[in-house]
């Protein structure tokens, strides 16, 4: 199913209407869709170099409305009481990524770790929809949802582009093979120099 669901993905990128299928992608996978909109953003960025740069901000744009509407999600919609909604066991039911047990741990991510577990996720192919819904839940401060939100899916799809705008169709084959790495190895490197910063200024 997810082949069919990835397959018809990347058939919109032919279409007159592909960047409003970005922007529906993206919005799309930050509260329940599975197929992350990268697939889509790489095909038409790959076929129309100048206007990478462009479709990175569809891609930012929607990704964080969708961010918006799973954190409304998550706030308004997912309790009943102190049980699960109706809702919520759907989504449990349904949809990819979701469980109890994953659910309360990001709880416990939060506690600890605040902006740097929304940047994280925002940036890794860790479910993004399970951490927005999640901090809506759990209510999360929304200025630092939303703040984090932006920069690691600004700089998650404006790093795609702009390596597509640069290097074209010979970094394609390479970032769809090794995306998941790459995005890790970000996240470390980044990571580990505000841990640097910290250890020698403070």
């Amino acid at each position: 199913m997810l082949k069919r669901m990835y397959n018809w993905v990347l058939s919109w990128g032919s279409s007159q209407h592909a960047g409003s299928m970005l922007f529906f992608l993206a919005l799309a996978e930050a509260t329940f869709f599975p197929i992350p909109p990268d697939v889509l953003l790489i095909a038409l960025a790959v076929g129309n170099q100048k206007k990478a740069l462009h479709f990175a901000s569809i891609c930012t744009i929607g990704s964080i409305i969708g961010g918006f509407i799973g954190y409304c999600i998550g706030h308004y919609l997912w309790w009943n009481g102190s049980s699960f909604s109706e809702i919520a066991i759907f989504f449990y039911q349904h949809i990819p990524g979701f469980t109890e047990e994953v659910f309360f741990n990001i709880k416990n991510k939060y506690d600890l770790y605040g902006f740097a577990i929304v940047f994280t996720a925002g940036f890794t192919p860790i479910p993004y929809k399970v951490f927005t819904i999640s901090a809506g839940a759990f209510s999360i401060s929304l200025p630092m949802f939303i703040g984090a939100s932006i920069v690691s899916r600004g700089a998650r799809f404006f790093i795609v582009a702009i390596l597509i705008n640069k290097f074209g169709e010979k970094v394609k084959s390479v970032i769809d093979k090794y995306f998941n790495i790459l995005s890790i190895v970000f996240v470390v490197l980044l990571f580990g120099s505000f841990f640097l910063v910290t250890y020698y200024f403070n």
